[in-house]
């Protein structure tokens, strides 16, 4: 395997169910931590969500591994943050026996 260039920062967001004070919830995303990630570019398509178009990128995120359990191993439905960019991690997988690396299958959508 060849060792990833991890040469960008991005946070692992975390959503949370919030009261919203009238008898529901809010989600709201809290910070678990920065992440040091090679991120690469896979597809993409544009696609309409109520008659506006969408873009849809998908993109292998690698970053240091971590073991299961521990609050900086990502998991499905959370999300890395760039600035203002957010990639919505669709799956999760070791990159090798040894655990060094996980990979991460994440999506970003963008209003066109």
């Amino acid at each position: 395997m060849k060792t990833p260039r991890l040469n960008r920062q991005l946070v692992l967001e975390d959503p949370q169910k919030v009261p919203d004070g009238a008898g529901g919830y809010v989600e709201v995303w809290q910070a678990l931590g920065t992440l040091w990630a090679q991120v690469t570019a896979r597809t993409g398509r544009e696609t309409a969500l109520s008659g506006a178009p969408i873009s849809s990128m998908s993109y292998r995120i690698m970053v240091r591994g971590a073991p299961h359990g521990a609050p900086d191993r990502p998991k499905p439905e959370q999300r890395f943050r760039d600035g203002a960019r957010f990639f919505v991690i669709q799956a999760v997988a070791d990159e090798d026996a040894d655990g060094r690396y996980i990979t991460c299958f994440a999506t970003e959508e963008t209003a066109v």
